[in-house]
């Protein structure tokens, strides 16, 4: 069975394959495309201009500049954290930051304001975002604001324990390339916006921090997410200066113009996650029930949770295999300094609950990254408890490290991707015969 999870999860990866699925989603039919439920002739335009950021962002360049290739050209710019596997003719490419913005961060978001400024009625500009992005391109409203003093509030931003949709309102507020304020700076062009998103549908404002969509939050929202949790003391002081003296500018809401224009389209999100994940799983045979109920819950509880799912779903159908299907992300406090992330940290606390039961659970990034590892996440099974046991390996130690990499690595279970390019939400795999 921890073969079969792992069969399962990597024809996932296969079925959201993002360069497939731009060619199939745009149809490119001699100059006229698909978008947002509309047909774009590409004639229409004297240019095309493509803007690319996050961590799938490669893939999306890549995938696009395949579609419009050899008929029509694009100038292009592209951030991603890390050095791209080869040159795309066409793209001027930054290597951003990530956790925290670096300064190809800076220069990407002044490239990328630079270029829509110069852009017009008669320009298409096609936006690629992928989750991972908000950090990737920046500038600071504020000329006054350094690179130095946007780490020190992202630094501290990150760990003030705000949601991250509150996190968000503070930097929209503060930034040049967020929260709106892309398509603004190109108010006349005609802006298509294709996102692959870890975020849960209806938030898209999230992806990028929301850099060519409406921005829902307001800046009494920045104000009270600053207060509540208490860190305009902790702000570098040209930042700190502008919430004491509440000068912050507001963003571009619903029905400005800039947005008349502008279509968003979902490439690949939590829908077509679960879809490739419950075909695959039924093509092994099993009676596949997804439940998303565990996105943001923390370990102990969602684990508790699908396993008491896997057990009404087998009760329900006798002598069938069974599956239950989660995505999103667990909550997974960090209490020491081992190596692993969620999703390994999520089945290891599964390995005591399955002792000597014939279940199979796998938790796996989309991205092929979990925490500080270099897996993507782990498998294990009934048996992994006594295998771990008879190394010498004590679970609790292990969970009470954070160290639930270097545990499965032992027993040969953690699963290694290495980067996929791809960033939707973590897969959960529960399997019984």
């Amino acid at each position: 069975m921890k073969q079969i999870a792992q069969r399962v999860f990597l024809k996932t990866l296969e079925a959201i394959d993002i360069p497939a699925t731009l060619a199939r989603k745009l149809d490119r039919d001699g100059p006229r495309i698909q978008a947002a439920g509309r047909i774009v002739d590409l004639r229409e335009f004297r240019e095309i201009v493509a803007i690319a950021y996050g961590k799938a962002s490669f893939a999306m360049a890549e995938g696009f500049t395949s579609i419009l290739a050899p008929d029509f050209q694009l100038r292009g710019i592209l951030s991603l954290p890390t050095k791209p596997p080869r040159k795309l003719p066409g793209w001027q490419t930054f290597v951003g930051g990530h956790p925290l913005p670096n300064a190809e961060s800076f220069a990407a978001g002044r490239a990328i304001l630079d270029l829509l400024h110069g852009c017009n009625e008669r320009t298409l500009i096609v936006f690629l975002l992928s989750g991972g992005g908000s950090v990737l391109v920046e500038q600071p409203l504020d000329p006054a604001v350094t690179l130095e003093d946007f780490q020190k509030l992202n630094s501290v931003l990150v760990t003030c324990g705000a949601p991250i949709q509150e996190i968000n309102a503070i930097r929209k507020h503060l930034s040049a390339t967020k929260g709106g304020r892309l398509a603004a700076a190109a108010p006349n062009s005609w802006k298509l916006t294709l996102g692959v998103t870890d975020v849960p549908e209806g938030h898209e404002s999230a992806l990028g921090s929301g850099p060519t969509l409406p921005d829902p939050t307001t800046i009494e929202d920045a104000y009270r997410v600053a207060r509540d949790f208490r860190i305009v003391p902790k702000m570098p002081a040209s930042i700190r200066a502008v919430f004491e003296n509440r000068a912050l500018q507001e963003t571009p809401k619903d029905g400005d113009p800039a947005f008349s224009r502008a279509p968003f389209e979902l490439l690949l999100g939590e829908h077509e996650l679960m879809h490739a994940a419950h075909h695959a799983c039924e093509a092994e045979g099993y009676v596949c029930l997804c439940d998303n109920a565990t996105d943001n819950w923390p370990l102990e509880k969602s684990a508790d949770h699908l396993l008491a799912e896997l057990a009404k779903l087998k009760h329900a159908n006798p002598g069938r295999p069974v599956a239950i299907l989660a995505d999103g992300e667990v909550s997974s406090p960090v209490t020491g300094d081992g190596v692993g992330g969620r999703n390994s940290a999520f089945v290891l606390a599964c390995v005591s609950k399955i002792a000597g039961k014939r279940i199979a659970i796998l938790s796996a990034g989309t991205d092929g990254v979990d925490g500080n590892s270099t897996a993507a996440g782990a498998v294990a099974d009934g048996e992994s408890i006594s295998r771990a046991n008879s190394m010498g390996l004590d679970v609790a130690d292990f969970l009470r490290r954070s160290d639930a990499y270097n545990f499965f690595a032992r027993l040969g279970d953690a699963i290694v991707t290495g980067p996929t390019g791809n960033n939707l939400r973590d897969l959960r795999v529960l399997l019984s015969p």
